[in-house]
């Protein structure tokens, strides 16, 4: 890799920006014309404007990203979170233009994408998941007779769906008759798609997920835990890590599911497996969630294309893009490098809020 195009503005670009020149990887900013002044076109060494202020004319428009690579003689493209990281026909432009895409393949994209068929792979493969329906449901009558096998509560949820959407909780028949239309309709609305599908409503469980990283020869390693089960309409609020709520060996069972689960799916680069812990669990371990990448769900799991914001995970994701494969990995050296690099940035912001004390004194005194 010579030149990395950051598909992203804002934080996520800053922070690969500044991975890359730990690496000496040259770098090209993308923005809109509003933000042309925007740090990270600061920091790159090329910026190019994509489009108009609005998003879908700009950093959701494949063409003219894909043109801005080509002007610059870029070789691979990281789309950071959200906007067209999760998007299967990007990365499959990005593969036909013969430019890398830092993710996942558009395949595996897709396959994970849906939740209900994502969960359908890890059941086949021998993955834990949460009981609930075989895939998406395709009426009421299928509703209620999983329901009934599974018990009540039990949630309703959108296939396609992420960040807390399409979610609703029934705890009977009668709520089941209610609100299934009313899913089907909030998927279809958010999502352009309205399948859905039941999993059983485990009773106060901590979310907990594993973080792995998968290169294009097999080797999959999983670098320890996050448990972000402060939550606030479904969306994290804190991550913790370690978490408090699992041992040492619910954690490495759960690493060896994730790393089971990365497998089945053919997945490849930085991605997270999330699971729900039952509070029975940790007597009796383990329930996942499927396998979203950085968002794609398996449920009980999800393997999600969320890019670690840790220097560490964003340098390791070059190499594995770069497919090195001498490289050994020892998840012993990852754990001791990341905490490095965590001290090293938690020295470097105390140092700063000390600098920034120190002025607001003196302009106090002034």
């Amino acid at each position: 890799m010579n030149k990395i195009l950051i598909a992203n503005r804002g934080e996520i670009a800053v922070r690969i920006i500044r991975a890359c020149k730990e690496m000496n990887i040259k770098t090209v900013a993308v923005y809109s014309e509003a933000d042309k002044e925007a740090l990270h076109t600061k920091l790159a060494d090329e910026a190019i404007c994509i489009g108009p202020a609005n998003p879908k004319q700009s950093y959701l428009n494949i063409k003219n990203i894909i043109e801005a690579a080509n002007i610059t003689k870029t070789d691979s493209i990281h789309p950071g979170f959200g906007f067209l990281s999760e998007n299967a026909e990007f990365a499959k432009i990005c593969e036909e233009s013969n430019i890398k895409f830092i993710g996942p393949k558009s395949n595996v994209i897709n396959l994970l994408g849906n939740k209900s068929n994502s969960k359908k792979l890890m059941q086949q493969e021998g993955v834990p998941i949460i009981p609930g329906s075989d895939g998406s449901v395709k009426n009421l009558k299928e509703a209620v007779l999983v329901c009934e096998k599974i018990g009540y509560p039990v949630l309703l949820k959108a296939s396609a769906g992420g960040g807390g959407k399409g979610i609703r909780q029934v705890n009977s028949f009668d709520e089941l008759e209610t609100n299934y239309n009313i899913v089907k309709q909030e998927a279809k609305n958010a999502f352009n798609d309205d399948e859905i599908y039941i999993e059983k409503f485990i009773q106060n469980p901590r979310h907990v997920e594993i973080q792995i990283l998968a290169d294009e020869h097999g080797n999959i390693v999983h670098l320890g835990e996050r448990d972000c089960s402060l939550q606030r309409n479904h969306q994290k609020i804190i991550e913790e890590t370690p978490s408090t709520a699992i041992d040492e060996k619910l954690r490495n069972k759960m690493g060896n599911a994730a790393i089971k689960a990365a497998k089945a799916a053919g997945y490849t680069s930085c991605g997270t497996v999330e699971f729900l812990v039952d509070k029975d669990e940790l007597k009796n371990p383990v329930t996942v969630i499927p396998p979203n990448i950085n968002g794609m769900f398996i449920h009980g799991y999800h393997i999600k294309l969320r890019y670690v914001v840790a220097f560490v995970v964003v340098i390791l994701m070059w190499t594995v893009a770069a497919s090195i494969s001498s490289m050994k990995y020892k998840e012993e050296s990852f754990a001791h490098y990341s905490m490095y690099r965590a001290v090293k940035e938690q020295h470097q912001y105390q140092h700063l809020m000390e600098a920034d004390h120190s002025q607001s004194k003196v302009n106090k005194e002034r």
